[in-house]
């Protein structure tokens, strides 16, 4: 089990190192915008504080309160397949890249959700007068991550090496 657990060290370090990260620019955010207040950086491009009670382009997040629970025992699963994912195939670096980006970023919510009871989010990216739903460094990552797995599995079709 020591030997597994060394093996992805590295990933488990990169997702810690994603989470950190979160917090760490979430608490700069909290600490220098109030809740709606809007910061221009670009023209296409602000700094808004944000709480999300919901998932992913806030959904649910009108639900009254029981979609915490839901999304904390998500992201638990989550946790428990991303790291059994990586004791199976700790040698795929692309997979697992993919995989410790998703789990740094489910991390970083996840906090949020067990500690605030909702997720704050501040960036802002908008054009001509559309704005995309508010996200943070956690939701970047997963996005990144699911980018990584998407390219490992058309990697892998065209090699055919991954069943």
């Amino acid at each position: 089990m020591l030997a597994g657990l060394k093996r992805i060290a590295p990933w488990l370090a990169l997702a810690v190192l994603i989470a950190v990260a979160d917090q760490a620019s979430k608490y700069a955010i909290s600490a220098s915008l109030r809740p709606g207040e809007v910061r221009e950086i670009t023209g296409f491009f602000n700094l808004v504080l944000a709480y999300n009670r919901g998932a992913a382009f806030s959904f649910l997040s009108d639900a009254g309160g029981w979609q915490r629970v839901l999304f904390i025992g998500i992201a638990a699963i989550a946790v428990a397949v991303i790291v059994t994912l990586l004791a199976r195939h700790p040698g795929e670096r692309l997979f697992c890249a993919g995989l410790a980006l998703i789990l740094g970023g489910a991390l970083g919510n996840v906090w949020d959700r067990v500690a605030l009871g909702h997720v704050l989010d501040f960036l802002d990216v908008h054009a001509f007068g559309w704005h995309f739903w508010a996200f943070n460094v956690a939701d970047s990552a997963i996005t990144a991550g699911a980018g990584l797995l998407i390219l490992d599995g058309l990697r892998s079709a065209g090699t055919g090496q991954k069943p």
